[in-house]
């Protein structure tokens, strides 16, 4: 799971980019970079660490031209300590192109034999975006048959990738002297939003970026999602053009967008983040009430920031009083898109503090947006014990998270999943709760889709069916394997 950002502007972009990349820190915390192009030649930074700790002066003064691209990264692929697996990627032929991608490539194993046997690349990394990188500059390179590059000629590239990779990828590319080409897997699992604004000379300027509030914050008007399996080019001189590259397009975004991974105030595929959320609550407060006897609690909680709507829901529906027990330290980051479990348990302590009077001898309802590997969730309820609480309900706004995520999110073990092979009075033990109550399966999806054509999500996490269709548990095992050695 990453932050991708791409601009083509009518003046430098180093700042733009800058200030899309701080909006977008919530989607990765391990490393950052930026790629700008000044006409055919690129300048790039890439470091270890936040955005604010990633770039300093003269590396913003080094990052010239008019267009370029961002990225934020939390490590599901490749070494988290090591710099060179940091995006953006680059590769001088054909002409030169920059890559950034957001979500996580199935078939690694395959394109790993295919790149060196068969394409003669080689990739220096363990990144699956290295990966990537490569195959679309072979296949950009198959396609060129003439001395200048068109868009049929990036579109069928594209096209061919498509054909070539597996699992899920939202992409943002530069191609030196020519322009940003951006696209989306063929069932739009990672997000993508085009938006563009026009300067006083008329002039277009276009964005393409994870979340629409990027888009918003930069004054862009929002045009439109990228299509899954779409690809858009954007010229220098901001003409843009788009075309379908996948044969049989599925929108089947990924449910835990909405859950925890996007900030509330953005809109992905035509979905409000905060009213789903909102929604998931007010079928969460149906799920309790049907659970438990609503006399045994006195206050609900939220544990800051994600579960906050759905807490809110849960205690107007209810009729219970809502409460704020846990504060938290906005300057330590979200421990679940930290690399390491010792890591995410050091930091709990440190995210958040319980307030004893608002704990003090009462029953409390918390509600958590998930439950992953359980970390978390354990030292809260031990909070809420220390503080004087008198029994402790925990809650989820989600279904329980029985399976690997492997589209991008860093859930890659059954064994670190708190719900895998428990019942929920087990989990609930696990946790030291008195009760444990999650959301259904089948009511998430509704408070997600709602008011929307979208049918389908990937609930893999929850439910075990992979949408791609080329998920087996061999490599399910493989996985847990490598990330575990």
């Amino acid at each position: 799971m990453c932050g991708i950002v791409g601009i083509v502007s009518t003046e430098p972009v180093n700042q733009q980019i800058y200030d899309s990349l701080l909006l977008l820190q919530h989607r990765g915390q391990d490393s950052t970079g930026i790629a700008t192009a000044d006409g055919p030649v690129f300048h790039m930074i890439r470091s270890r660490g936040q955005v604010r700790e990633g770039f300093r002066t003269r590396d913003m003064r080094s990052l010239i031209g008019n267009m370029g691209l961002g990225h934020v990264r939390y490590t599901t692929k490749g070494a988290a300590e090591r710099e060179e697996e940091a995006q953006p990627f680059y590769v001088n032929a054909p002409y030169g192109i920059v890559l950034v991608h957001n979500g996580n490539l199935t078939n690694t194993r395959e394109l790993s034999s295919e790149l060196f046997s068969i394409d003669r690349r080689h990739v220096n990394s363990t990144s699956d975006t290295e990966m990537l990188l490569n195959v679309l500059a072979t296949e950009l390179q198959s396609q060129i048959t003439g001395l200048e590059l068109d868009p049929d000629q990036v579109f069928a590239a594209v096209e061919a990738v498509h054909q070539r990779v597996e699992g899920s990828y939202a992409v943002i590319s530069m191609i030196a002297g020519y322009g940003l080409l951006a696209f989306r897997d063929p069932f739009g699992i990672r997000p993508l939003i085009l938006g563009r604004r026009l300067t006083d000379a008329g002039k277009e300027e276009w964005i393409v970026a994870s979340e629409s509030l990027v888009l918003e914050n930069g004054d862009y008007e929002i045009v439109r999602d990228v299509e899954p399996g779409e690809a858009i080019f954007i010229a220098l001189d901001g003409t843009m053009v788009s075309r379908q590259c996948a044969k049989n397009p599925r929108l089947v975004p990924c449910s835990f967008e909405y859950v925890y991974l996007a900030r509330p105030d953005s809109v992905m595929n035509g979905i409000s983040v905060y009213e789903a959320r909102l929604r998931m609550g007010n079928r969460l407060a149906d799920t309790i009430a049907t659970h438990m006897p609503l006399g045994d609690i006195d206050v609900v909680m939220p544990i800051p920031d994600s579960s906050r709507p759905a807490a809110m829901q849960v205690a107007q529906k209810l009729g219970i009083e809502y409460r704020e027990g846990f504060y938290k330290n906005r300057y330590v980051g979200r421990t679940f898109i930290m690399p390491g479990q010792a890591e995410r348990k050091r930091s709990v302590r440190q995210k958040l503090n319980a307030m004893g009077t608002e704990f003090k001898g009462k029953n409390i309802l918390i509600v958590d947006d998930s439950i992953v590997r359980g970390t978390t969730s354990q030292q809260i309820v031990q909070m809420a014990r220390d503080a004087g609480a008198n029994k402790v309900t925990f809650t989820s706004a989600a279904p329980p998270v029985r399976y690997p995520h492997v589209y991008g999110i860093n859930m890659p073990s059954r064994q670190e999943l708190i719900a895998h092979g428990r019942k929920i009075p087990e989990i609930a033990a696990e946790l030291g709760a008195d009760h444990m109550i999650f959301q259904e399966v089948a009511d998430l999806q509704a408070a997600i889709t709602e008011g929307t054509p979208i049918t389908e999500l990937d609930l893999s996490c929850f439910t075990g069916e992979y949408v791609t269709g080329t998920v087996t548990p061999e490599y399910l095992d493989w996985v847990e394997r490598t990330q575990l050695s």
